[in-house]
């Protein structure tokens, strides 16, 4: 995000404008755009101050106020499925949400994928059964 103008840049193109000259002068004068002017202009006029309104800040998650009721359903059943916590968020407190919200809040909130020892994802029993081929046969052998 770009720096504000500085105060004393603000002091002289308000100065300049209230001299007379018109906002779009101004901005040819000093090098900024007309909007800039005309917005710094119509703010002085309004409230008398140049000072740049803040920028940035934290924003708030609306999940925050339902933590302990996240972090419990979580622990109380591990293999809950967002669409199952956005379900019953919605019952218990009345709070509409999508699932993705949810779990991109629980990461955050140092909640990852299941892993398993190794470091990887755990897979599903269908693809462990797999490995195997079907179920009563050998697996496939590459002997040459």
């Amino acid at each position: 995000m770009p720096k504000p103008y500085s105060i004393d840049l603000r002091e002289r193109v308000v100065g300049y404008v209230e001299a007379g000259h018109s906002r779009r002068s101004a901005a040819v004068h000093f090098g900024v755009s007309v909007s800039f002017v005309v917005i710094l202009v119509r703010n002085y006029r309004k409230t008398g101050s140049l000072v740049p309104k803040a920028s940035g800040g934290r924003r708030h998650c609306k999940l925050d106020p339902h933590r302990e009721f996240l972090l419990g359903h979580v622990a109380e059943k591990d293999d809950i499925t967002m669409p199952e916590l956005a379900a019953e968020l919605a019952a218990a407190a009345g709070v509409e949400i999508a699932p993705a919200s949810i779990s991109r809040w629980l990461i955050r909130n140092g909640y990852r994928f299941k892993k398993n020892a190794a470091g990887q994802r755990a897979r599903s029993s269908r693809h462990q059964q797999g490995a195997a081929g079907v179920a009563g046969q050998a697996p496939a052998t590459n002997a040459a």
